[in-house]
């Protein structure tokens, strides 16, 4: 069975009041993506591709945190500006350090570990998200997720369904079977052909962009990764240029 048809369960118990914040699949659109010269950087898609892969947890609130800049547990001030109770922001740790809990139990498949990480390419002014794993097909516990406030003073704002958290299941082991090697370009010629035939053609394509009339001022930008294609024609027998994550569903009781 390939990877693409085997369907693995992924489970999330909601153990709180109210109602649980919102799961979405992640989105391909970045507002800074769109925000670029001519939106350029959505011709990135190793980018589109990362932004799409995992689950994003929403904020049900809009939060506002302060840091003083101490390491103390009061170091961080909240206010919750918008949504019901129970809120999920908190200062549990102290150093400037906003914590979310997270109201949900996941469970993943036997050997599947999940990756907490902060939204794929979506940089905050003032603070950074701080990543963790966890082995959700066994723990009885929840998780939370932490964001490293990093400018005393300064403001920072979660809106009201905005994401503050990625999930992503990955196989627990799985880094560690890769056997590492460094080997110089030319220990494998086809190797070595394939990429200098894809580096003079992007050196030409460069040479020749700002060239009006040009083949590549034409076409403006290089598409061949984008079409899983190789300088010399050849295709990629597994390539992808999106992804299509299932939405959560209601599930029934066993």
């Amino acid at each position: 069975m390939s990877a693409k048809s085997e369907k693995l369960p992924f489970l999330a118990y909601h153990t709180s009041t109210g109602e649980p914040p919102e799961l979405v699949p992640g989105p391909i659109q970045r507002e800074w993506m769109n925000d670029t010269r001519d939106a350029f950087a959505n011709r990135c898609l190793p980018l589109l591709i990362a932004n799409q892969a995992g689950w994003l947890v929403l904020s049900p609130h809009t939060v506002r945190a302060i840091w003083d800049g101490t390491a103390s547990l009061k170091s961080v001030c909240i206010e919750n500006i918008e949504g019901p109770e129970p809120y999920l922001a908190m200062s549990h740790f102290g150093h400037g350090i906003l914590t979310f809990s997270i109201p949900f139990l996941f469970r993943t498949p036997p050997g599947y570990n999940l990756l907490v990480r902060g939204p794929a390419n979506m940089p905050k002014d003032g603070a950074a998200p701080l990543d963790g794993i966890v082995e959700t097909d066994w723990s009885t516990a929840t998780f939370t997720m932490n964001w490293q406030l990093t400018r005393a003073q300064h403001p920072v704002t979660w809106k009201r369904g905005e994401p503050i958290a990625m999930i992503v299941p990955m196989r627990r082991g799985e880094l560690e079977s890769f056997e590492p090697e460094l080997r110089g370009l030319y220990d494998d010629p086809e190797v070595a052909k394939a990429y200098l035939e894809w580096r003079n053609s992007r050196t030409q394509f460069i040479k020749e962009l700002p060239v009006e009339g040009s083949s590549a001022n034409q076409a403006a930008w290089q598409k061949d990764y984008v079409h899983g294609r190789a300088p010399d024609g050849t295709v990629a027998k597994d390539h992808q240029r999106k992804l299509a994550l299932k939405a959560w569903r209601k599930g029934k009781k066993p």
